[in-house]
C-alpha cells in the first residue's frame, strides 16, 4: 500500500486521516493514503479540490454476551453495555480506539468509520437480566463509545437496551455527547421518576471551532448545552463530564464549562484528565501538529507534566486526574469551580431495589 510521508491532509468531518495498523498486526503501515486504503467506492464525494470523505461502513457483532463486567476501582461501576464497537464521532482524544485493534481494525481512520453494531443487544440483555442469581447494580451505558452517536438514528439499538432496562426496572446512567438521547426523554423521565435513571453529557469546550476539529460528528457545543437544559426540564437528573480536560488547550474553559452547564440545568459536575493510551498518543500528536502547529511541543510538554514524563499513565488512581503540581492546579479549579456553580451535590443515588422480571410476582428480593 501506498504511504505518504508529507503534504498532511485532513478529512473533512473526521478526526484524522491516518489508518495506522493495531498494535497486534504483524504487517504494520505508516500514514495511508485513505483513498488507497478504503477504495474510492466507499467515499462520500470525490471532489479533486479536496481529500475524498469515507463513508461509515457499519457490520453486525455476533457476540453472544452483551454485558461487559470490569472491577477497575477507578470507575464507579462494575457492569455496561455498549451497543456499538467504534464510534462514528471521530473525537481525536477518545481513550476507547485502541479497542478497535482487537477487532483486527486500526485504531485511527477505522475506528470512526468502521462501526461494529449490536442488533441483538435487547434481546442479549433481557436473557442475561433473567439469568437465576442475577443482582442488579447501574447499568452504565457509554462507559466505551457513545451509545448515541448517528447510526443510532437508523439502528435504535441504544432505545431497545432502555426499554429492556425500563422493563426490568433496572437503573442505568448515560453518558454521552449526543442530542439524540433528547429522543428517548419520554423512556428516560419516566424511570427517572422512579429513581432509574441518570444522564451526563459531555462537553470538552464551548469553542464551535475546537469541538469540529477535535470531534467533529459529536453534537455543537450550543446544542449539548441544550440538552442538558430540555433533560433537566424534563426531570431526569443530568450533569456535565467536562472531559478530557487537555492542558493548553481546553483548560482554560474549566469554569466557563461549568458555568453555562448549571445555568442550563446541570445538577452535578465531574471530569478526567487527557488520557493517551496505545496508538492514541501518536493520532493526537499528528493532530497537533496539524491543526496547532505552534502549540503542539506546548501542548504535549504540558501533558508529560501531568504523567510523570510520560504522555500516558495507565495506573489506577492517577490515570483520570493525573499527578504533579499542574494536575493539582486543575484539579483544585474543578473543585472551586464545581463549588461556586453548585454542581458539587451528591450524586443521584439509582434505586437497585425494585429491580423485577418482567411477569415475575413482584421484586426478586421481596
Amino acid at each position: 500500500m501506498k504511504t505518504t510521508t508529507g503534504g498532511k491532509r485532513g478529512l473533512k468531518g473526521r478526526g484524522t486521516a491516518s489508518n495506522p495498523s493495531g498494535r497486534f498486526e504483524v504487517r504494520k503501515t505508516a500514514r495511508l493514503d485513505p483513498a488507497e486504503e478504503h477504495g474510492a467506492t466507499l467515499w462520500d464525494n470525490m471532489d479533486d479540490d479536496e481529500p475524498p470523505r469515507p463513508a461509515t461502513v457499519v457490520s453486525i457483532d455476533t457476540t453472544r454476551t452483551i454485558i461487559a463486567r470490569n472491577d477497575s476501582p477507578d470507575i464507579p461501576f462494575d457492569r455496561s453495555v455498549n451497543p456499538y464497537r467504534g464510534c462514528e464521532h471521530g473525537c481525536i482524544y477518545c481513550f476507547a480506539r485502541p479497542s478497535h485493534a482487537f477487532l483486527g481494525l486500526s485504531p485511527g481512520l477505522d475506528f470512526e468509520t468502521r462501526i461494529i453494531a449490536k442488533p441483538e443487544a435487547a434481546r442479549l440483555l433481557a436473557a442475561e437480566l433473567r439469568r437465576p442469581g442475577y443482582r442488579p447494580e447501574v447499568m452504565a451505558l457509554g462507559s466505551n463509545t457513545d451509545p448515541y452517536q448517528p447510526v443510532e438514528r437508523k439502528m435504535k439499538i441504544t432505545r431497545g437496551v432502555l426499554e429492556v432496562l425500563a422493563a426490568h426496572h433496572h437503573p442505568v446512567a448515560i453518558v454521552t455527547k449526543s442530542d439524540l438521547v433528547l429522543r428517548d426523554t419520554d423512556l428516560l423521565a419516566s424511570m427517572a421518576r422512579q429513581r432509574l435513571a441518570s444522564v451526563m453529557i459531555s462537553i470538552t469546550t464551548l469553542d464551535g471551532g475546537l469541538a469540529r476539529r477535535m470531534e467533529p460528528r459529536a453534537a455543537a457545543p450550543h446544542r449539548r448545552l441544550e440538552t442538558i437544559r430540555e433533560l433537566s426540564k424534563a426531570g431526569i437528573p443530568t450533569g456535565v463530564l467536562a472531559s478530557p480536560i487537555i492542558p493548553g488547550l481546553n483548560d482554560v474553559e474549566i469554569e466557563r464549562i461549568l458555568e453555562a452547564c448549571a445555568e442550563a440545568g446541570a445538577r452535578s459536575a465531574g471530569y478526567t484528565l487527557l488520557r493517551l493510551p496505545y496508538e492514541v498518543k501518536d493520532l493526537f500528536r499528528e493532530w497537533l501538529n496539524e491543526h496547532y502547529p505552534l502549540r503542539a511541543a506546548r501542548i504535549l510538554s504540558l501533558v508529560r507534566q501531568t504523567r510523570a514524563g510520560a504522555l500516558n499513565d495507565p495506573a489506577h488512581g492517577s490515570r483520570m486526574r493525573g499527578a504533579g503540581t499542574l494536575a493539582d492546579v486543575i484539579r483544585n479549579r474543578f473543585v472551586i469551580a464545581r463549588r461556586r456553580f453548585g454542581l458539587d451535590a451528591e450524586p443521584v443515588r439509582l434505586d437497585t431495589s425494585a429491580f423485577r422480571v418482567p411477569g415475575s410476582q413482584g421484586s426478586l428480593f421481596s
